[in-house]
């Protein structure tokens, strides 16, 4: 028996050799932005330091927890000269370090004075994969939307830099949520790329839609009463806020007729319940002949 432990625990002891000689590195804050709805924006700097989209990073706070390590999606995107991470106050971990970086404060805190961080990472996520496709279908579900943060901005720096040896050409986004206010960091780097693509005149390179989940009577009337207007009321987007649930049959097949005979990559980070219902419109939307269009499907989960 002692043979069969030997092996896996000294790997074992290695990995955290490896984690506690990271979690040493230096790691500077460079920027703390406070959102809407107590979400902070962390930009950090680190020797080293290299990221591919959609990956994800763990986090130690000594200052507000020795031992804690927690996971973040990266929100950065690898052309950017810093990476980020996007902290929703939920609890006493959160809570602690949204105060050890002064965000309870008025006055403005000094960078010599915010808290030292760890960082152990990153780590690979299928969304790595989504420049592999020209056509991609991305869905994200309440807090699963924040790696298609990092794809979005990287798509548009790409796109800036040199469209023609970009081999994404379509991109359908579906973002599921109970409460925009929650995420209104993200409404406004939607609102930032769509009218970077109407002034390159592509906007119909980005497709997205929003639904509300978690809506009630109120808010269904003040939907119908301001649905003329140019611009959503609730995210400030040309593109309507829709309430319910997508009907996922009917987009496939819709996404299947305008793409016929492509490899589309579908892109998930959401819970299981809906990971199987694409998973099924994936397999049950792709033709058996090679030739024919064909879903992909990537997933991760929190």
């Amino acid at each position: 028996t002692w043979k069969w432990v030997v092996g896996p625990m000294f790997l074992y002891l290695c990995e955290r050799l490896v984690r506690f000689w990271r979690s040493q590195q230096k790691v500077v804050i460079t920027k703390v932005v406070i959102h809407p709805f107590k979400t902070i924006e962390l930009q950090m700097m680190k020797k080293g330091f290299k990221m591919e989209v959609g990956q994800y990073i763990f986090v130690k706070c000594p200052a507000v927890s020795k031992l804690e390590w927690h996971p973040f999606t990266l929100t950065s995107a690898p052309e950017e000269d810093y990476f980020s991470i996007h902290v929703r106050i939920v609890g006493d971990w959160t809570e602690g370090l949204f105060n050890a970086c002064g965000c309870d404060k008025q006055e403005f805190q000094e960078a010599w004075k915010m808290p030292k961080i760890a960082v152990d990472g990153p780590f690979g996520t299928a969304s790595e994969d989504v420049f592999s496709y020209e056509t991609v279908m991305l869905v994200g579900a309440g807090i699963g939307v924040t790696p298609f943060a990092s794809v979005l901005k990287s798509v548009w720096y790409k796109y800036c830099h040199d469209a023609t040896n970009l081999k994404l050409k379509k991109i359908y986004f579906y973002w599921l949520c109970r409460d925009t206010h929650a995420f209104e960091w993200f409404a406004d780097l939607l609102q930032s790329l769509e009218a970077q693509m109407q002034e390159r005149n592509n906007a119909d390179f980005l497709s997205y839609n929003i639904y509300l989940t978690g809506w009630d009577e109120t808010q269904a009337t003040h939907f119908v009463v301001h649905h003329e207007e140019e611009k959503d009321v609730i995210t400030g987007l040309k593109q309507k806020t829709l309430y319910g649930r997508p009907n996922w049959e009917n987009e496939f097949k819709t996404i299947a007729e305008r793409h016929p005979g492509s490899r589309i990559g579908v892109f998930l980070c959401g819970p299981e319940g809906l990971a199987d219902t694409l998973n099924k419109q994936s397999i049950s939307n792709s033709e058996a002949d090679p030739r024919g269009v064909h879903f992909i499907f990537n997933k991760e989960n929190f």
